[in-house]
């Protein structure tokens, strides 16, 4: 299990309960094991962040970015916490909040590349 702050629970708890459209759209898709069998959670706290989607199997984050994540004080914030994660052996995926509307199958691909990639040569 991976370390995080015990105070960020409620508020994951309330980012689950109001996510952002692209964030539901790319649950569904996540959910439930659809892909590769693998258990994937949402608004999950790690370190001291919460990220968007956690899959401990294949140690992935997936972020989703908007249009605030654009912003260059936002951006160098981002590259500050990815390396963190990197850090504890955690692969960051990021996809802005439009791919995974417009070019959902195209996400899923590469999520799935990642998953099964792990599967086969584990850590």
């Amino acid at each position: 299990m991976q370390p995080y702050r015990k105070d960020l629970k409620q508020f994951s708890r309330n980012l689950r309960a109001n996510m952002t459209e692209a964030e539901q759209f790319l649950w569904r898709r996540l959910r439930g094991k659809q892909i590769d069998g693998v258990q994937f959670y949402r608004q999950k706290p790690l370190l001291s962040f919460i990220v968007d989607f956690y899959c401990p199997v294949a140690q992935l984050v997936i972020e989703l970015d908007g249009g605030q994540h654009f912003d260059t004080d936002h951006e160098v914030k981002d590259r500050e916490r990815d390396a963190m994660l990197t850090a504890i052996g955690l692969r960051v995926l990021r996809f802005d909040n439009q791919q995974v509307l417009r070019e959902t199958e195209v996400v899923l691909a590469v999520i799935y590349e990642w998953v099964v990639s792990q599967k086969l040569n584990p850590p």
